[in-house]
């Protein structure tokens, strides 16, 4: 599924009216209607108290159609015109007056902290005060609201999205940004739903088809698409019944020093079970016995130290995985610049690979072409220096993709793939990722896949793409606290299989 920008989605609206010959007013009724749609069929005519807070421009007009509409169905509900400005869009105008027709209440006025409403914790309360389109800082009462409704402690249902958030930066003020325990956002996704700094905001995200114009939503490239089921599927390379283990390519894995060989035992295993015919782990001395034993499916190749001083391979790996407990003494470093210089096989570099290259920005040269970097938090900002926020981070990393045309993975909650100017977020993971050696069997999966003749990008999407649906599947048995690393290599087979699983009987598998 794509993800639009806030430009992108008023293009849509255009295009949308341009093409059904219809009017703003008829969009907005067309949406709201379908927000409608999802709280009714939820409440079923529950007597429960509604209030519904709304802006002075387009997501407050939103919200007047919602309380129009739960009036007319005999609900409960209270509306609240939040009076920050002067100014009124022309469709708020209008659906004003046709709340005050049927409502005989009418919309409360709220101007001041002294107006805050009453608001109960069994109360749901609708957010409609700012839409997409906010651009500056809020009125200091209007924080104070959202704060109170925050504190409230009520179900709180957003339009779009959560009120207090910008579409392309971090909020000015963490606290002033309503907690949503459900966002509905229209047609498409955006990217502030996927970034933790914002992302926090929306506990559960919903997002509705309100018939926005097919043709240009098919036609216009996103600034990025979310990547689930759908998505990777058609990656998916089948086997055929008279290959055998050198069509899948031969893996090295690369790294480890002493009391750091279990990351390459993670990664070595995990690139066995995503399907690399033939495997070898690239160790010191220190790790030869140790990865026989772990792996007896790996070949080991096994420097004279207790850290790699040479990196010397006498054939070509079809892929290679490289940094993880590698260390950064100064042999190693020169070892790994050397190495660079003389790759010619798809490379994946993760941990302290990446922290060499943070060091030495002379060897981003010697990268092959789209060279897969997967940094975690810390090591990305070594990489690339500091920034604002995660919108900052994400145009830092486009900017580095573009210069050394390379592949960079921003890991996290929602781990997304950056290549040039176009982002990949991933769909699946859970908290009990958050585990040692996770990343170092992420690394071994996409070397595997990269074994196997999958291109860079697509061995980074499906890779991340598995890593995450395996803990999940994983997580059932586990617990989040009680995930481990090996838990995800033990069930990235069943990641496989899930492909190939339709809904019902993944649910009732579950």
């Amino acid at each position: 599924m794509k993800i639009f920008s806030a430009q992108q989605m008023r293009n849509a609206d255009q295009a949308t009216m341009s093409s059904a010959k219809m009017t703003s007013l008829d969009l907005m009724e067309q949406a709201a209607s379908q927000v409608f749609a999802l709280i009714h069929n939820r409440l079923q005519g529950s007597p429960v108290q509604i209030h519904v807070f709304c802006g002075l421009g387009n997501n407050g007009g939103d919200g007047l159609v919602i309380s129009r509409l739960l009036v007319e169905h005999g609900y409960n509900v209270k509306t609240y015109i939040v009076n920050f400005s002067e100014n009124r869009s022309q469709d708020f105008l209008v659906n004003y007056d046709r709340l005050k027709e049927i409502d005989k209440t009418w919309p409360i006025q709220l101007k001041s902290e002294e107006d805050l409403p009453e608001l109960a914790q069994q109360d749901i309360i609708v957010d409609a005060i700012f839409g997409i389109g906010l651009n500056r800082s809020l009125v200091p009462w209007v924080g104070s609201l959202i704060k109170h409704i925050n504190s409230s402690g009520a179900f709180k249902l957003s339009i779009d999205i959560p009120s207090g958030l910008y579409a392309d930066k971090a909020p000015d003020d963490r606290e002033s940004v309503i907690f949503a325990n459900v966002t509905v956002t229209f047609q498409m996704p955006k990217l502030v739903f996927f970034l933790p700094q914002t992302g926090i905001y929306t506990q559960d995200l919903e997002i509705i088809d309100i018939g926005l114009d097919r043709n240009f939503l098919n036609q216009t490239p996103g600034i990025g698409i979310v990547i689930g089921k759908n998505e990777v599927l058609p990656l998916y390379k089948p086997r055929h019944k008279y290959s055998h283990k050198g069509n899948y390519g031969h893996s090295v894995i690369i790294g480890g020093h002493y009391g750091k060989i279990g990351s390459v035992v993670l990664a070595t295993k995990a690139a066995l079970r995503t399907g690399a015919g033939l495997i070898t782990s690239y160790v010191p001395e220190c790790g030869y016995e140790i990865i026989q034993t772990a792996v007896p499916e790996a070949m080991v190749i096994a420097d004279n130290d207790d850290e790699l001083e040479n990196i010397d391979l006498d054939f070509k790996p079809t892929a290679v995985g490289i940094g993880i407990g590698l260390g950064t003494n100064e042999k190693t470093i020169r070892a790994f610049g050397e190495f660079l210089s003389d790759c010619e096989s798809s490379l994946v570099i993760d941990a302290d690979g990446i922290n060499i290259l943070a060091k030495h920005p002379e060897f981003l040269e010697k990268l092959p072409k789209m060279t897969i970097l997967t940094p975690h938090p810390k090591e990305l900002e070594r990489l690339i220096g500091g920034w604002e926020d995660d919108f900052d981070k994400v145009n830092k990393v486009k900017t580095f993709s573009k210069k050394n045309d390379c592949i960079v993975l921003i890991k996290g909650a929602n781990s997304i793939t950056v290549y040039e100017d176009q982002l990949y977020v991933n769909s699946t993971g859970n908290p009990g990722m958050a585990t040692a050696g996770s990343g170092d069997v992420l690394t071994g999966m996409i070397t595997g896949l990269l074994s196997q003749g999958y291109d860079p990008l697509q061995a980074t999407v499906f890779a991340t793409y598995l890593h995450g649906k395996a803990a999940d599947i994983a997580v059932h048995k586990t617990s989040f606290e009680g995930l481990i690393a090996s838990d995800i290599i033990d069930h990235i087979g069943a990641s496989f299989i899930d492909l190939f699983t339709p809904p019902k009987q993944e649910q009732k598998e579950k």
